[in-house]
């Protein structure tokens, strides 16, 4: 079964943490990154840029409308993500508690969901 574990959190706090802080959650990611690879349950996985870079489009009456970021209307903001593979539910769960946006919560955390899988 494939999950993608959607790392989301308040953008505004992480962006006013200290260097020391940032290299911090920077080496416990690629840490976890390896648990992932070495278990054999990783698939894809990266970081975003901040949302201040990225743009919202919406097509109504075949008309497109683009809403370039920060979104500061969103108390949470997607910050990265990854995708597993592996036996259960159960399982996705586990990895996702291991994931360092689950331990840094309020600021942060993990949402977990698994991969709509479509007949060929």
């Amino acid at each position: 079964m494939r999950f993608v574990m959607l790392i989301a959190g308040d953008e505004k706090t992480s962006l006013k943490m200290s260097k020391e802080e940032g290299e911090r959650i920077v080496a416990a990611y690629k840490a976890y990154m390896e648990d992932l690879q070495k278990a054999g349950v990783l698939l894809a996985g990266e970081a975003l840029m901040p949302s201040a870079t990225g743009a919202r489009v919406t097509v109504t009456g075949g008309k497109r409308n683009v809403i370039d970021g920060p979104f500061s209307e969103a108390k949470e903001v997607i910050g990265g993500y990854f995708l597993i593979q592996v036996k259960s539910r159960e399982e996705a769960l586990e990895w996702a508690s291991r994931c360092p946006a689950a331990q840094y919560a309020p600021r942060s955390f993990v949402e977990v969901r698994p991969v709509m899988e479509f007949p060929a």
